[in-house]
């Protein structure tokens, strides 16, 4: 830290511009971007990797609880499975059919780490991202930041090897700090969940270690376009970067801003009590999964792991897994030539301050094809029949894949028009800027995870762009 006696400059205004040259240089200096791909397979090939699915009663060192039901590790750390209970009371919402309802939640409190490490080389600043292998993506090994670490993995309560350049972001000799937010997680399945978002850069040498490489912003924007490569944890961090703002105008100001949010978190009142998974209404448990009895949502399942890259190179787990695609979308539009999304202030039960700004649209259609047209979400029809005309961005991203099996979505862009999103929207919607995103990126609990995802695929389209 600088001495208490020093006077610093508040913002670091040659920053903008260092990451603007990094989006823009689409060949990094260690690694092609055309030769990502068979990088990437290498790793693949390079270490064993395994999932099956297991019953519960083989799960090694989980249980449920005889008390409660709880799925529970017995160490006692890393995370449970409980039972939730949900009501929202207050003004009318908006956010599905049913205000009060019972679903299975992850208790994770620990706080993780989820770190980029950066550095220059010929001028530009590139991005030490890691291959890492989860047991819930689709494809396995993807696209992650130098760093994705629980607590109880950087602190080694598994008993495995060190996680690899965490000595960056949490030791006394870490690097100079460009973005350091607490962000939450899924609060759809996570109950108060929050990991560190972290962007430093290296003082001094940093070696390469191997499943890691060097890439630019712009390498990174070119991946962000195909899909289940670049992970949700790296996505995250990568939205949380001080961007420049080209445009200084915005329907609402920022001070309405941040009224209008603090109206939305006033007009919705929301209870989550956790309760005992046993029993809990509408969810059956059996052999090898916990369901709900309708067959949506998702259900909770049991895994076995090998990884031959991981701290810990086999081990079993429960994993959440959602019962069908999901498609999370900003609708855009251009209001005196700046752009705007619609953004969505939503109510998750696991949020820590009952609503934060998500996607227009972000729901599993699957879920709604039981009830009349009157009861499917806002603006989802809109999105799903947009031509191929108005879709400015698509690719499927995977969510978290150490707590999520096969939980993908089909992430847009999509271009409307005033009958499609007026722009007096409903009550729970707004037009931001994306320059005003990147402005709530850098504070925590205003955006949702999902809209991380698209602020940094927003970014990505306007590499492109340039």
């Amino acid at each position: 830290m600088p001495s208490s006696h020093s006077l610093q400059t508040r913002e670091n205004t040659s920053l903008p511009d260092r990451i603007a040259l990094s989006a823009a240089t689409v060949q990094g200096g260690h690694l092609r971007t055309e030769d990502f791909a068979d990088w990437l397979a290498e790793r693949g090939r390079a270490n064993t990797f395994r999932v099956a699915r297991i019953p519960f009663v083989e799960l090694d060192g989980w249980s449920f609880q005889e008390s409660t039901g709880n799925l529970v590790h017995r160490s006692g750390r890393f995370f449970t499975v409980e039972g939730l209970h949900v009501t929202e009371e207050g003004e009318p919402h908006g956010d599905g059919p049913y205000a009060d309802w019972y679903q299975p939640i992850i208790k994770q409190p620990e706080v993780g780490v989820l770190g980029i490490l950066v550095k220059e080389f010929d001028g530009v600043l590139h991005f030490l991202m890691q291959a890492k292998m989860e047991p819930g993506n689709p494809n396995l090994l993807q696209l992650s930041p130098t760093v994705q670490a629980t607590r109880s993995n950087y602190t080694k309560a598994h008993r495995g090897a060190d996680v690899k350049y965490i000595e960056y972001f949490v030791g006394p000799d870490r690097g100079r700090i460009v973005a350091d937010v607490l962000q939450s997680e899924h609060g759809s399945w996570f109950y108060h969940k929050s990991n560190r978002n972290m962007v430093v850069e290296a003082v001094g040498d940093v070696p390469l270690l191997d499943d890691f490489c060097w890439l630019t912003l712009g390498q990174i924007a070119e991946l962000l376009h195909l899909d289940n490569v670049v992970n949700m944890d790296a996505r995250t961090v990568l939205s949380c970067l001080p961007f420049g703002d080209a445009w200084e105008g915005a329907l609402l100001s920022d001070t309405e801003l941040f009224s209008w949010i603090t109206g939305e978190r006033t007009r919705h009142s929301v209870r989550a009590e956790r309760v005992p998974l046993d029993n809990l209404p509408g969810w059956k448990r059996r052999e090898s999964t916990i369901e709900h009895e309708a067959g949506r949502y998702f259900n909770v399942v049991a895994v076995s792991v090998q990884a031959g890259n991981r701290e810990v190179t086999g081990w079993t787990q429960p994993l959440f897994e959602p019962v069908g695609p999901g498609v999370t979308a900003f609708l855009t539009r251009e209001f005196g030539g700046v752009p705007h999304v619609l953004v969505h202030a939503r109510v998750e039960a696991g949020f820590l301050d009952t609503v934060e700004l998500g996607p227009t649209v972000q729901y599993t259609p699957d879920n709604y094809t039981h009830l009349p047209a009157s009861g499917r979400p806002l603006f989802l029809d809109t999105v799903l029949r947009a031509g191929p005309d108005r879709v400015r961005y698509e690719a499927v991203h995977s969510e978290e894949g150490g707590r999520f099996l096969n939980a993908e979505s089909r992430y847009l862009l999509v271009e409307a028009g005033e009958a499609d999103a007026p722009q007096d929207p409903p009550p729970g919607y707004a037009w931001v800027t994306p320059g005003q995103l990147t402005s709530l990126a850098r504070h925590g609990h205003y955006l949702n995870v999902q809209a991380r995802t698209l602020l940094a695929c927003l970014n990505a389209t306007a590499v492109r762009t340039r």
